[in-house]
C-alpha cells in the first residue's frame, strides 16, 4: 500500500494543524496505523497510533490532550489532529501502516511508510 502525507507547515506557537495520511488501496481497514515524528538529531519516536478499527488508540506522553489521532475507513485515510503547538513538535511527521489489527510503539514492525510532511512551529 502507498500512503500519501500531507498537512504539514508553517505555525505559530499555539496553533493547530490537521495533518492527512491516504492510502492507495482499499484494504486500509486491515492496517493499524501510526505517525512518528522525527527531529533533527533525534530518532524517529511514535506521536499516536490507532488500530485498525479504531476502537483503541495510543498517544506519545508530551502529545496527550494536544493530538488527536483518528481514521476513516471508508475514505482510506487517517488523521493527526495537532493543538497547541509548541516548538518542540517541530519535526517531520511520517505515517505508517502495520498489517494486524494493533498498533505497535516500535517503528521496526511498520510495514509501510509515508513520504513525510514537515511541521514548523515559531516561537
Amino acid at each position: 500500500v502507498q500512503l500519501q502525507a500531507s498537512g504539514g507547515g508553517l505555525v505559530q506557537t499555539g496553533d493547530s494543524l490537521r495533518l492527512s495520511c491516504a492510502a492507495s488501496e482499499g484494504t486500509f481497514s486491515r492496517y493499524a496505523m501510526g505517525w512518528f515524528r522525527q527531529a533533527p538529531g533525534k530518532e524517529r519516536e511514535l506521536v499516536a497510533a490507532i488500530s485498525r478499527s479504531g476502537s483503541s488508540t495510543y498517544s506519545l506522553g508530551s502529545v496527550k490532550g494536544r493530538f488527536t489521532i483518528s481514521r476513516d475507513n471508508a475514505k482510506n485515510t487517517v488523521y493527526l489532529e495537532m493543538n497547541s503547538l509548541k516548538p518542540e513538535d517541530t519535526a517531520v511527521y511520517y505515517c505508517a501502516a502495520r498489517d494486524g489489527i494493533y498498533y505497535s510503539v516500535q517503528a521496526r514492525e511498520y510495514d509501510y511508510w509515508g513520504q513525510g510532511t514537515l511541521v514548523t512551529v515559531s516561537s
